[in-house]
């Protein structure tokens, strides 16, 4: 979908990178996304104290409830998973919210950013598979019974590769039916008029796609800790 005006193409077109800039518009406004969380976590922690400013509460809350809540999904043993999960909620939230700002696309409503999301997600339930059971990993693919195995082989490995299309076009399809109904109803009524309800509606609807990305994504993390049954 063209948007009539994209700030950060604007600004490639004016370096000489027009023709990228036009034709990976995701991977430019993820690189927009990448600075704004560097940036904002550099600010946030650069005066941490014991008398917390009031960034630094903002700050601690979001991340310890994030936390408390993947503890609760997946217990003290996934403790340590948390950094990679709460980076993938936040970058996936930040990349749904910037799409409500005049001028920016979000880098989620193109199916090449949910899918390398969805892979990372794939690829690192299969290596903390790996760490835990070892070679005995594949006895999650089995099954119970030896002589369903190769039953239960064909169908473990087509919901394995499911969970991928799952994330990704779940994701993908209500970032990009959002900005579909968000630039027609702008079209509609113009930029002084927009529709606010429609985009209050989507920062509920980017938060909740985040937090369903990655309650997928700890689920299936917390599935390859656990024992094949």
């Amino acid at each position: 979908m063209e948007h009539p005006y994209l700030l950060f193409v604007k600004i490639f077109e004016a370096i000489g990178l027009g023709h990228f800039a036009h034709n990976y518009v995701h991977v430019v406004y993820s690189w927009v996304v990448m600075v704004l969380l560097i940036l904002v976590g550099y600010l946030a922690a650069r005066n941490i104290s014991m008398v917390p400013t009031k960034m630094q509460n903002l700050f601690e809350m979001i991340v310890s409830g994030i936390e408390e809540f993947m503890v609760d999904v997946t217990g003290e043993e996934g403790r340590w998973l948390f950094p990679l999960a709460a980076t993938i909620f936040i970058y996936v939230f930040i990349g749904n919210l910037i799409g409500l700002v005049p001028g920016f696309y979000p880098p989620t409503a193109s199916i090449n950013t949910t899918l390398s999301v969805a892979l990372v997600v794939f690829v690192f339930t299969h290596v903390i598979g790996l760490k835990y059971h070892g070679a005995n990993y594949y006895k999650h693919f089995l099954g119970p019974v030896w002589w369903m195995s190769p039953l239960i082989l064909v169908i473990e490995i087509i919901g394995h590769l499911a969970r991928i299309l799952s994330l990704t076009f779940r994701l993908f399809g209500n970032m990009m039916g959002h900005e579909i109904v968000l630039a027609i109803l702008f079209g509609l009524a113009g930029a002084f008029f927009a529709p606010l309800p429609i985009m209050a509606l989507g920062i509920f609807v980017a938060f909740v796609q985040g937090f369903v990305f990655f309650l997928l994504s700890i689920i299936y993390f917390s599935g390859a800790m656990e024992h094949a049954h």
